[in-house]
């Protein structure tokens, strides 16, 4: 084949090519023009979807359940022109294209068959797409700015009506929380107690303690005081150290001891350690001394200088159990015990700094007396005696027992008559002090803290002297001997030889200290309870 042929051939094929082409753009142009027309109607009929820059449609981020901070409801202001004025852009590119050259067109075509650039993400903090806004939504954002309490409740409401719950069925019984929580356990209690709100809690118990402690104010306030008081310090009171027997009846128990022995004695006490001893002798005294204090603590609040009252006992420790629940049935202020176990308590009488000593055992009395310690062996009285429990009333008899017996020996050697002339020659001569002289001082020195507060006529304490002088031949000496002792005697009873039995039924002491047991029996007789004082010349007393 000629070359010439060749040419036309291929300009035969260039040809053909071109007229396909041209058909082709031609076909495009035609679809491209009836796709403007249906979007342009679309567009018109229905607000258009947001796209971005790569053609692809952006979803509605303003849904009505949405809790993204970032999102926020349509502006009323904003004016629905915008979405009749917003195009696709591929609507405006074909606009454009429309209006092109083919030249044009090919190169475009040639652009778009090249891969485009990765388009940069957006930046985090950029607000996203304003939404395009319907009637519905404009319609409902004016709504919302009218009244929004009232669409924000409609929109609670529509929220539970889209949920379902299943029927709740209410309990047969409805219990308190202090029923509750005696039923269910510790832990579990504890469990729903730190369900609950914090202040919810602290409230309900400052509630619950508010309760409790105003029950406690009115438990107290219905129930007497029962505050003991404390006891004085033992360098400052007035120590009365006082035995088992003497304080209570231990005559049973004494039997046991003497006639099966001291194993048998303590079985009987541990046994009967429940059983309530009955007042002894010396417990009509102690109640009197307690009596005393009582009123000094009204006058002095801290007052130190008291009765102290010790319990001393060589009976073994074990028995100490019904004593102390003796002594805590009666009331007694009794603090400080002494158990020995078997062994002599005298020895303990210094250690407790004691003052006076009372005993049933008149052995130990007599060791005491031996060791400088005023003592008495307590007597009870043959029949019940009232006493008065407002004032300590406390009996002496002068010789031997509150001064000395010089004047008792004068009578025993040279007989009644040497003894008068013997008082009135030595008249302002002081007597010497006897075993009881110390006790008298320490009642005296208390009655001066009750005349210092004009209480000399209600003063809870009284002092007797009952001697067998005669007041005209020997009762000068004893009054001026007390005035030069600087101690005052409430009353001075002188009987001249006299029984003293029916002066102590009048004066019904608490205790009335004498040194002749012809005079102790005498007073027994009549119910008053006494104390015997056995003094003798060798014996060393306090000076």
């Amino acid at each position: 084949m000629s070359q010439t042929s060749l040419k036309q051939k291929k300009k035969n094929d260039t040809g053909s090519k071109n007229s396909k082409d041209s058909i082709d753009t031609e076909k495009r142009k035609d679809s491209e023009k009836s796709g403007v027309r249906l979007s342009t109607q679309e567009s018109q009929e229905s607000p258009l979807p947001k796209t971005d820059s790569r053609g692809y449609v952006v979803r509605n981020q303003w849904s009505r359940t949405s809790r993204s901070p970032s999102t926020r409801a349509p502006s009323v202001d904003e004016t629905r022109s915008k979405s009749a004025s917003l195009k696709l852009p591929a609507s405006s590119t074909t606009s454009r294209t429309s209006s092109t050259s083919p030249s044009q067109q090919d190169s475009q075509k040639e652009l778009s068959a090249q891969p485009s650039p990765p388009t940069p993400p957006m930046p985090l903090d950029s607000s996203p797409p304003t939404p395009p806004e319907s009637y519905s939504q404009s319609r409902r954002s004016s709504k919302m700015q009218e009244n929004p309490e009232a669409w924000a409740h409609g929109i609670a409401r529509d929220s539970m009506q889209l949920r379902e719950y299943p029927p709740r069925t209410p309990p047969t019984e409805w219990k308190s929380y202090a029923q509750r929580k005696t039923t269910y356990s510790t832990q579990l209690d504890r469990d729903c107690l730190s369900e609950m709100p914090r202040q919810q809690q602290m409230e309900e118990e400052e509630e619950e303690d508010e309760a409790y402690w105003a029950s406690v104010r009115t438990l107290y306030e219905k129930t007497p005081s029962c505050s003991r008081p404390r006891p004085p310090k033992p360098k400052h009171a007035i120590t009365i150290a006082v035995s088992s027997r003497a304080l209570f009846n231990m005559v049973d128990g004494r039997k046991i001891f003497e006639e099966e022995g001291l194993e048998k004695y303590m079985e009987y006490q541990l046994t009967n350690e429940n059983v309530i001893l009955t007042p002894g002798p010396a417990f009509r005294f102690v109640k009197a001394l307690q009596h005393v204090n009582a009123r000094l603590r009204e006058l002095y609040p801290n007052e130190q200088d008291l009765f102290d009252i010790v319990l001393m006992t060589n009976n073994h420790a074990q028995v100490g159990v019904r004593l102390i629940n003796s002594v805590n049935h009666y009331g007694l202020l009794i603090d400080r015990f002494c158990l020995t176990g078997g062994k002599s308590p005298i020895g303990y009488l210094k250690a407790y700094l004691t003052n006076l000593y009372l005993s049933a055992d008149s052995e130990k009395v007599q060791e005491a007396i031996q060791e400088g310690i005023a003592s008495a062996t307590m007597f009870d009285g043959a029949k019940d005696m009232a006493y008065c429990d407002t004032q300590l009333r406390v009996a002496f008899d002068g010789d031997a027992v509150l001064f000395s017996d010089e004047s008792e020996h004068i009578t025993k050697e040279h007989g009644l008559d040497k003894f008068f002339q013997h008082e009135v020659l030595f008249e302002n001569k002081p007597l010497a002090q006897g075993p009881l002289k110390g006790f008298l001082e320490d009642l005296g020195r208390l009655q001066k803290k009750f005349y210092a507060k004009d209480e000399r006529l209600l003063c809870p304490i009284r002092t007797y002297l009952v001697t067998a002088r005669s007041a005209a031949s020997s009762g000068a000496r004893v009054l001026k001997t007390l005035r030069r002792w600087g101690l005052e005697i409430d009353e001075a009873l002188f009987l001249a030889g006299a029984p003293k039995g029916p002066i102590l039924v009048k004066i019904r002491p608490h205790i009335f200290f004498d040194d002749h047991m012809f005079h102790i029996e005498g007073a027994q007789k009549f119910g008053t309870i006494t104390a015997h004082v056995p003094y003798g010349i060798n014996q060393k007393m306090n000076n």
